[in-house]
């Protein structure tokens, strides 16, 4: 099927907007150099998907990619952030699935090659590291905390409180990206909030306070 074919077929629900815009108007260095002066910008709401077929350069929001065991079991492959290329050509895993975990905007980086985007096999590459030494250790607590301050650290802000989590990310999902049960995390969480180390909004922010511990643990 071919790329035009494929974006007539896809639902608006499910894969967000289409919209072309001139590359004139793009901020990332990384990408800028190789997009035509008409540029495909996709929007996507929260908890859709981009089709994996494709490569993409996210703009703005945060997604993850993921794959299930036989059983059904999530296994959370990664979380992208701006300027990251993603796309099923990025990895050998099936199925490779591609979700957003906030409104998210894309360039759609048509008739591109992953040889285009030299700099983002490091970012896979370094991104996987992390990854292997948050997971190398025996503790889930200790995993949730070093994941805790990862996704703050590359995707959060800053305020009076501390370090803020702003993606709505569930327990589940942390639940997925550490190999562990969605009650594990929720325990964890409530005793790291008893601790006074995080501070949990009603709208599922996260809240690393300030504390020497986040400093000298992590």
């Amino acid at each position: 099927m071919s790329i035009s074919s494929t974006i007539e077929n896809f639902s608006p629900l499910s894969y967000g907007r289409l919209k072309l815009v001139s590359s004139d108007t793009l901020a990332s260095p990384i990408v800028d150099s190789f997009l035509p002066e008409k540029t495909i910008f996709r929007d996507f709401g929260r908890r859709s998907c981009l089709p994996a077929d494709s490569l993409w350069q996210i703009k703005q929001g945060v997604v993850r990619t993921l794959s299930w065991h036989e059983d059904g079991t999530a296994i959370t492959l990664g979380l992208w952030g701006a300027g990251s290329i993603i796309g099923g050509i990025l990895s050998q895993t099936s199925p490779y699935t591609i979700e957003c975990l906030t409104p998210v905007t894309a360039i759609h980086c048509l008739g591109k090659d992953i040889k285009d985007f030299p700099d983002s096999i490091l970012d896979h590459v370094y991104q996987l590291e992390a990854f292997l030494c948050i997971r190398s250790f025996k503790r889930v607590e200790e995993m949730t905390i070093r994941l805790l301050k990862y996704i703050a650290d590359r995707f959060g802000h800053t305020s009076g409180e501390g370090q803020v989590i702003d993606l709505r990310i569930t327990h589940q999902d942390i639940a997925d990206l550490l190999g562990t049960t969605r009650v594990t995390v929720t325990r964890i969480l409530g005793d790291l909030e008893e601790r006074g180390l995080i501070h949990r909004t009603s709208i599922r922010k996260i809240v690393l306070k300030k504390a020497e511990y986040w400093h000298y643990q992590i």
